[in-house]
This record gives structure tokens, sequence and C-alpha cells, in this order.
């Protein structure tokens, strides 16, 4: 049971599947649709930030010119990532770990939802509820790849409960509780 304040006691409802408070949102989620009916949903436990390249890496370089080749394979390797993302055929992206604000606008511009920094008992429910694998790295990601690992649920929905926002993913095939 989520208590949430705001509203009244006839606000309340029932979900038949899993509601979890949205999660912090870059630049771009505004521009995310809001709803899907029948969509697939992508679990991951990586980061899609440019960021996170550039910190896991250690290069010494003897010309500095060569700097921008390593900026650029930088920028190559995020969108490599972003693009094994949407060959899945996902609508809906959520991860453990963040999905910064570049990644977030451009699943955005295509028309996907996603959502980083899920807390794990979140990610947990939604994966028993949907039938999603929750994948730690994304390559070699495409449709025909992603059918074993794609969970569905009947309907996604962000909405607004109270002072609070809330994905809801409903209808789940595997959905043995409500929220």
């Amino acid at each position: 049971i989520k208590k949430v304040q705001g509203g009244g006691l006839r606000d309340s409802f029932l979900v038949d599947g899993v509601a979890f408070k949205k999660t912090f949102s870059y630049a771009g989620f505004e521009q995310q649709p809001k709803a899907f009916t029948n969509p697939k949903i992508l679990l991951l436990n990586i980061e899609l930030e440019l960021k996170s390249e550039r910190e896991n890496a250690e290069i010494r370089l003897d010309d500095p010119a060569q700097y921008q080749s390593i900026v650029d394979a930088e920028w190559n390797i995020i969108y490599e990532k972003l693009d094994h993302c949407v060959k899945s055929g996902a609508q809906i992206v959520l991860s453990r770990l963040a999905i910064g604000d570049l990644a977030t606008q451009y699943f955005a511009d295509r028309g996907i939802f996603c959502a980083g920094r899920v807390e794990g008992p979140d990610m947990e429910r939604v994966m028993k509820a949907t039938g999603a694998r929750v994948q730690t790295t994304v390559n070699g990601l495409t449709e025909a790849s992603a059918r074993g690992i794609l969970g569905t649920c009947t309907t996604f929905e962000e909405k607004q409960v109270g002072a609070e926002r809330y994905n809801l993913f409903q209808g789940c095939p595997g959905t043995r509780t409500a929220t």
C-alpha cells in the first residue's frame, strides 16, 4: 500500500500491478510519452551517461591531437548503447543506475519512456510482474535477441497521485499482488 499526501479519500485507487514513485529525471523527460498500451519493457543495470565512459578508463596521450579521437570514441560508445536499446523494440527503459540527459533526450526523440536510478525493490517488482529480465549489457541487443528478456503489461502510465508522480504498470502477466 502506498500512502501519498494530498488529495482526498475518493482519490484512492487500486493498481492491478506495480506502482512506484517517479525517479529523478534529467532534461528531456517532459517530451517523453507518458502512457503506452501493451509496451515492451527493458530493464537494465547499467549507466547510460556520457560521463561513465570517461571515468572508467585511464588513457595516456603523447600527442594532444589524439584527445579529439578519444572524445569521439566516448560519444560513439554511448550512442551505440542507446541504439541497441532502441533496436530491442522496447518502449520503456528502466535502469537501476543513472540515465543521463543525453540518453533521456535520445529516447524521448524516439518515443521511448525512460527512468534511471530505479530503487532495487521497485525494479524487482517490475521484473517479476512483467516477466522482464535485468540486463547488465546492451551489446548485441536486437529485437530478435530481446524476445526472451523484454517484459510487458497491458498499460503503462505516469500519473500524478497527490503531490507525487507515479509510474503505474497495470495488467502485468506475473502480477500476484496489487498496489
